[in-house]
């Protein structure tokens, strides 16, 4: 909320807005081009190797070299779907962090806009008038109190899902080797 005297602090502070906006855009579309080039290499890789795969199972002479190809096969595929989930969510994390980052940087400079009028506005309010600017900078600490608690609070809960989810591919990772363990004995 900064005063604006002429048209050309106008025209500039929509040009910055206009250049930040345009900035989050590329940034948005760098990581749908990853993505989608992620998903293709992923579903290429995939396809071959299911081929090689088939391939395998079916030169299978035995019940038991089957069972053992099975494990043995299981593996590099589990492998590939947590590199691939590990991508997403890299991608993604990058994503919010960008526009929290802006988010912060908008809020900051609003706060110290309004701020700044604030202060004018009390400067030239008449005499008594002291209590009613205190009441709105109290309100204002509080507003922008509640708001990094609640910045801190998504963050924690970010972290927490980052490694529930590690947590859970390493799991998942155990459990495959330990079924393809029991199956190749």
């Amino acid at each position: 909320m900064t005063k604006i005297n002429t048209p050309e602090q106008f025209l500039a502070i929509n040009k910055a807005q206009l250049e930040t906006l345009l900035s989050l855009a590329n940034s948005a579309l760098a990581r749908a081009e990853r993505l989608t080039e992620l998903n293709l290499n992923t579903t290429r890789s995939v396809l071959e190797d299911g081929v090689a795969i088939t391939r395998k199972l079916a030169e299978a002479k035995t019940p038991q070299e089957l069972a053992s190809l099975q494990g043995a096969l299981t593996q590099p595929m589990l492998d590939k779907a947590v590199a691939y989930a590990r991508n997403v969510q890299e991608l993604a994390a990058e994503g919010q962090q960008e526009t929290t980052k802006l988010v912060e940087s908008q809020v900051a400079e609003l706060n110290s806009a309004f701020t700044s009028a604030l202060d004018q506005a009390a400067k030239s309010a008449p005499a008594g008038s002291e209590a009613f600017f205190a009441a709105i900078k109290s309100a204002m600490d509080t507003a922008n109190g509640l708001y990094e608690n609640v910045s801190k609070a998504a963050k924690a809960a970010e972290a927490n899902l980052t490694a529930a989810t590690e947590q859970a591919v390493e799991a998942v990772t155990a459990s495959v080797k330990s079924a393809a363990g029991k199956k190749g004995a």
